[in-house]
C-alpha cells in the first residue's frame, strides 16, 4: 500500500481506538474494509488518481467503481451496506483531521441490508427448554455420578436461564464476575457494547438457577486462572462465547419443533416474548442496551407476526 494510504490508515485506527473507544474487533473491522478500497485504487492497471496520491484525492466515483466491482463479485447486500458505512466514517474523519477537503461520502449510496426477521422460539419451546436444565445426570454404570459432569450441568442451566430471562449478549454472560450480581436487589450489572454498563433484573428462576451454581458446583471447575469469573469452562478458564453457543444450540436441539437458534436466538425470543406480554418498547431497548430505538423495533414485527398468525388460526371470522 502506498505511503499515502499507510499512513492515513494507521492514524485512522489510532483515532477508533484513542478518541472514540471502540473494540479491537471492531476497529480491525474498519480498517479491513479501508484497506480493501486501497488495494482496489492502487492495483496494477488501475487508473485511479486516489491510488498514487492517496486518500485526499478520493472521489465519489472511486467510491462507487469500488462498490460495483464487490457487487458484481456477488458479496452480500450485508458486506456491501457494512463497506460503504466504513469508507463514509474514514473519508469524513480525512476531512475533519484536514487531510481532505471534500467529503465524497456523503454523496454515496450504500447499499441496505435485508433484515430477515428473527425467528424465535414460541413460548412453550422456552418453558420446555429450560423445564429440567438443573436435573442432576443419570448415575453412571458404577453407581456413581461425575461431580464435573453434574457442575457442567448446573453451569449449563444457569447460563439458558440468564441468557432468557435478561436477554443479553453472549459475550456480556462470558464477561460476568461475581462483582456484577446483586443478590439483594436480584440484579445483573452488565458491561455491553462501546463500555457502556447497564443493570438487568433477573427473574426468580434465572436466580435460583444461578445461585445453584454458585453455591457450590462452581468450584468443581474452578482453578487458578478463573478470577472472579462467573461461568467457567472445563478447565477453570472464563468460559468462551464458542462453547456458550455449542451448549444453547445442543439445549435446543432437545426441543421437539424448536428452531435452531444460539444464545442471539435466546435474546431473540426474551424480547419478542416480553413484547408479547405487553412489555413497554422502550424498556426493552434498555434491558436489551440497543443505542437506537430503530434496532428494538424489529421485535414488534415478530411479534406482530405471532398474532396474525394466531388470529388466522384461531378466529371464526379470519
Amino acid at each position: 500500500m502506498p505511503a499515502a494510504w499507510e499512513e492515513a490508515v494507521t492514524a485512522y485506527a489510532r483515532h477508533l481506538t484513542s478518541e472514540r473507544g471502540l473494540a479491537e474487533p471492531t476497529v480491525r473491522a474498519y480498517v479491513g474494509d479501508v484497506t480493501h478500497l486501497a488495494q482496489h485504487l492502487t492495483r496494477p492497471g488501475r487508473d485511479h488518481p486516489a491510488g498514487g496520491r492517496g486518500p485526499a484525492a478520493l472521489t465519489l466515483t472511486d467510491l462507487r467503481s469500488w462498490l460495483a466491482e464487490m457487487q458484481a463479485q456477488g458479496l452480500a447486500r450485508s458486506t456491501l451496506a457494512r463497506r460503504g458505512s466504513a469508507v463514509r466514517g474514514f473519508t469524513a474523519w480525512l476531512v475533519r483531521s484536514g487531510r481532505a477537503e471534500e467529503d465524497p461520502g456523503l454523496r454515496l449510496a450504500s447499499a441496505k441490508p435485508r433484515r430477515a426477521l428473527p425467528v424465535p422460539l414460541e413460548q412453550q419451546q422456552a418453558r420446555a427448554l429450560l423445564e429440567g436444565l438443573g436435573e442432576d445426570p443419570e448415575p453412571a454404570e458404577e453407581g456413581t455420578r461425575s461431580e464435573e459432569a453434574i457442575a457442567v450441568r448446573r453451569r449449563d442451566a444457569a447460563m439458558l436461564e440468564v441468557l432468557y430471562a435478561t436477554g443479553i449478549r453472549v459475550a456480556e454472560l462470558c464477561g460476568l464476575d461475581a462483582g456484577d450480581i446483586d443478590e439483594e436487589r436480584r440484579v445483573l450489572r452488565v458491561l455491553g457494547k462501546g463500555g457502556k454498563e447497564r443493570v438487568v433484573p433477573l427473574g426468580r428462576p434465572a436466580h435460583e438457577a444461578l445461585r445453584t451454581w454458585l453455591d457450590g458446583a462452581r468450584e468443581q471447575l474452578a482453578g487458578p486462572a478463573s478470577g472472579e469469573a462467573v461461568f467457567l469452562g472445563v478447565r477453570g478458564r472464563r468460559i468462551d462465547p464458542r462453547t456458550v453457543r455449542r451448549v444453547v444450540h445442543d439445549r435446543v436441539r432437545e426441543v421437539t419443533g424448536a428452531p435452531d437458534v444460539g444464545p442471539h436466538g435466546l435474546r431473540h425470543s426474551a424480547a419478542t416474548h416480553l413484547l408479547d406480554g405487553g412489555a413497554d418498547l422502550r424498556a426493552v431497548q434498555e434491558l436489551l442496551g440497543h443505542a437506537s430505538l430503530g434496532t428494538t423495533q424489529i421485535y414488534t414485527h415478530v411479534s406482530n407476526e405471532r398474532l396474525r398468525r394466531a388470529f388466522d388460526q384461531a378466529h371464526p371470522r379470519a
